[in-house]
């Protein structure tokens, strides 16, 4: 049985990009510069009628290509909404390290355990193609830089070392490209004493100083749940190739945007430092942090620079009390309460004096709280909502993943999951942009790829490769191993 106090309510905003200052050498191109050709335009399949009405319209990001190296999350977080937006993403990836791809507990459990069929991963890599490429061989590595020359962007989240000890640094990129945008999303960035560290979202948080300011007084740290920094990170990747478009657009130059997984995390830290270099108030003192309270009953009464110090403030058991029945409720100013307790039916508790003031509150907000939570109860969490907000009550839900994919009006009503059909997994929901572009929607077009389903229509019908060469491909183990049998889509694409 939890309290209500651990469901932690987090709220933070805010931005770091970790760019070095280089770019290719000679990259002073004219800016009206002739695109490559696009050979090939990706089928849009697997998609239902509401999407095939948003890609009516043109994309924001259409005829832009990116090869994508990336992996696991964050990386792949960052193309999935590039893709969304109408870029052209190429997967590049090879099943002996591909870990995003390996069997794990989120493929549905009507379905075969293999490389096609992790839930995780085929939700973060809709809207792409897959090229299944061993980039470590002399054939591997010329295809991708055959590939990278008619390409506009290159994206990786690996750690500082790998893509040059591939032979596909930055400058190496140049070569073949000279206005090619380059995002590397390291752990620690490509410069530093560190700049070698691998991480990944937890611990990135961790490290920035994220996770010791999470949680409740007295208690150890409670972190941030999912891995809120792949997320995150993702996104700020996703920023990265849009700043990079943009520069190259108005100057014709290309750049290398270094982006740091820890160093992006540091800013959302920025009230706490703060606090602690103005104030000289450490990050977990007596009463901080205050869990879902703006306030810690019984500790000094100080601003803690999340928001107003108010009350109520906190989250409720509702009906009929089960492990995800929950609702939020707070309420800003003494007009905020009057509403709530007419709400409540005006109960004789909550009409005291004691309770008419903000003071009044926080002074007694054990006793609130529990008062408060006796009348939730009688109510389930979406007809109290309902309730407040008609009254102009601040309060929502807790909702679990089936509570926002299945019964959630508003994210219905923005399309926020929309069903495709997955060759291995059938027809899923999938979630859409969290954004609306009435011009250039964002929509989903592409389900997420199986391993290598696209390298013949990369290889022969982009880069221009004979069948013949593609077949010795695979002979020799540059576009599968020769080791692991092949899939059944496979051998149709050799045939």
């Amino acid at each position: 049985m939890q309290d209500r106090n651990e469901w932690v309510m987090i709220g933070a905003s805010a931005m770091a990009l970790d760019k070095e200052n280089n770019r290719c050498p000679d990259a002073i191109l004219k800016r009206d510069r002739l695109k490559p050709e696009r050979q090939t335009k990706p089928a849009e399949a697997g998609t239902t009628n509401k999407e095939k009405d948003g890609m009516s319209l043109p994309r924001a990001l259409e005829g832009i290509r990116v090869v994508d190296f990336s992996w696991v999350r964050a990386g792949p977080w960052a193309t999935r909404w590039l893709g969304a937006l109408g870029a052209e993403i190429i997967k590049i990836e090879w099943p002996e390290n591909e870990r995003g791809r390996l069997p794990s507990s989120t493929t549905p459990q009507d379905v075969e355990v293999n490389l096609n069929t992790s839930g995780n991963f085929n939700d973060t890599n809709v809207n792409k193609r897959s090229l299944s490429l061993n980039v470590r061989t002399p054939q591997g590595l010329d295809i991708v830089k055959r590939l990278i020359a008619i390409s506009d962007v290159v994206i990786e989240n690996f750690s500082s070392r790998v893509l040059r000890n591939w032979g596909l640094g930055y400058e190496e990129q140049c070569k073949v490209k000279p206005d090619i945008v380059y995002v590397s999303m390291s752990g620690y960035g490509h410069t530093g004493r560190n700049h070698h560290y691998t991480t990944f979202g937890p611990v990135a948080q961790a490290v920035s100083g994220l996770t010791f300011i999470s949680g409740l007084p007295d208690k150890p740290p409670a972190g941030w749940g999912w891995s809120y920094m792949d997320d995150t990170g993702g996104m700020y990747g996703a920023m990265c190739v849009l700043t990079g478009l943009y520069h190259r657009n108005m100057t014709g130059q290309g750049q290398h945007i270094d982006q740091a997984q820890m160093i992006a995390s540091i800013p959302l830290t920025g009230p706490a430092l703060l606090d602690f270099t103005v104030n000289g108030r450490a990050s977990r003192r007596d009463g901080f942090p205050p869990g879902n309270r703006a306030h810690w009953p019984g500790t000094p009464l100080v601003n803690n620079y999340r928001g107003p110090t108010v009350a109520p403030h906190n989250t409720y058991r509702t009906h009929p009390g089960d492990y995800n029945d929950w609702c939020v409720i707070v309420c800003h100013a003494d007009v905020e309460w009057q509403r709530l307790v007419q709400v409540m039916g005006q109960p004789a508790w909550a009409t005291s004096p004691k309770f008419a003031t903000l003071a009044g509150r926080l002074e007694h907000q054990e006793e609130m709280d529990e008062g408060i939570e006796t009348w939730s109860m009688t109510l389930d969490k979406y007809e109290l909502t309902e309730r407040c907000q008609a009254a102009g009550v601040r309060a929502l839900p807790v909702q679990s993943s089936e509570d926002r994919v299945e019964h959630d009006p508003q994210l219905r009503h923005r399309q926020m999951y929309l069903e495709m059909e997955h060759p291995a997994l059938g027809v899923r929901k999938i979630q859409n942009a969290p954004f609306k572009l009435s011009a250039t929607p964002a929509v989903n077009h592409l389900p997420s790829p199986l391993i290598g389903q696209h390298t013949r229509e990369i290889v022969e019908g982009l880069l221009g490769f004979s069948h013949e060469e593609l077949l010795a491909g695979y002979v020799d183990g540059t576009f599968w191993p020769t080791t692991r049998a092949r899939y059944a889509y496979m051998e149709e694409m050799l045939r």
